[in-house]
């Protein structure tokens, strides 16, 4: 059984697999990006809640997942919030399948 990868009209930017890679690679990263993608749209408030860490770690955590292109943000006045940009995490699955999902003959 092969694993075809699913269809994606966005395609990643050069370099932008490696960078999503090492942005999902920090549970705590993964953890936020989970939550975000839980919600509709989340602000930032409710990060610095939900997570035992400073704001400034919070920053540097959504700033790595924003230059990674998995979220976007979005101000309205002086608050912020975040949405899942799914067609580049669609597009990340789909490159993953692409270059490890292919099933390779073995010799016997």
């Amino acid at each position: 059984m092969t694993m075809n990868p699913p269809s994606s009209s966005t395609e990643l930017a050069p370099g932008q697999f490696e960078r999503i890679a090492k942005a999902l690679a920090d549970p705590r990263r993964f953890a936020m990006l989970e939550t975000i993608s839980s919600a509709l749209e989340c602000p930032n408030q409710a990060l610095c809640n939900d997570f035992p860490v400073s704001k400034a770690t919070v920053s540097h955590h959504i700033k790595e997942l924003v230059q990674a292109g998995l979220i976007e943000p979005e101000r309205e006045g002086q608050y912020k919030t975040y949405r899942v940009r799914s067609d580049v995490v669609n597009a990340y699955a789909a490159e993953v399948i692409r270059r490890v999902g292919k099933r390779r003959s073995r010799s016997a």
